[in-house]
């Protein structure tokens, strides 16, 4: 029986006391989390192609 409890007491808790995002404050967190990765992903790209960069010029300086 405590898991029949344990499954009334989450319900309650998810419906009732539970504060959801409404759908416009949903939309501006993806929105801010697909700009902050896409920023992540060109420094990530930036540093590749430096990193490659001076280590090809290093090995053919050799």
């Amino acid at each position: 029986m405590k898991v029949v409890q344990f499954i009334k007491e989450s319900y309650e808790e998810m419906t009732q006391k539970v504060t959801w995002p409404t759908w416009g404050e949903l939309q501006n967190s993806a929105v801010l989390v697909l700009v902050a990765s896409l920023i992540i992903a060109l420094v990530i790209f930036a540093m590749d192609k430096g990193s490659h960069y001076v280590l090809d010029t290093f090995y053919k300086s050799i």
